[in-house]
């Protein structure tokens, strides 16, 4: 599975210690920007550019900035994708098993180099659950998109 990379100005720091951490997880990946630092950059270009590539079953997205809020909003704009703030592995454990969230949102200003890498590690192994009651309110959340 290819992971999609993208991050503002605040979470491009954060951005290129998981591309290490990727890497060293034998994780393939692209990173779709910001390719350098750039303080006057806006987090919706990269948000979208993750979610379109996500959205076309090309892989799943992890994406930072400094609340994570931001590219969370810009992404679930996109249709077919469910991106969820994740600030520990036992949160996104149930983000990935309940609701099949397709990308990770994570905040650069709020969340330690180590608890990422935990959080990142719990994204990439957790399979959604399909339990039928998660499975219907997905499907209710698509019908949505549809109207």
């Amino acid at each position: 599975m290819k992971i999609f990379l993208g991050s503002d100005h605040r979470g491009f720091y954060l951005k290129e210690k998981i591309k290490k951490y990727l890497e060293k997880l034998g994780v393939d990946f692209e990173d779709l920007g910001n390719k350098k630092f750039d303080p006057y950059d806006d987090y919706p270009d990269f948000a979208f550019l993750v979610a379109k590539k996500v959205a076309e079953g090309k892989g799943m997205g992890i994406l930072i900035c400094g609340s994570g809020e931001g590219m969370a909003i810009t992404a679930n704009k996109v249709k077919n994708i469910r991106a969820a703030v994740a600030f520990s592995s036992k949160q996104v454990k149930l983000l990935r098993e309940k609701n099949d969230i397709n990308i990770l949102a994570l905040s650069s200003d709020w969340t330690k180099e180590g608890v990422v890498k935990k959080i990142v590690k719990t994204f990439l192994e957790t399979k959604f659950k399909k339990i039928k009651r998660h499975q219907r309110r997905i499907d209710k959340i698509k019908k949505i998109e549809k109207n």
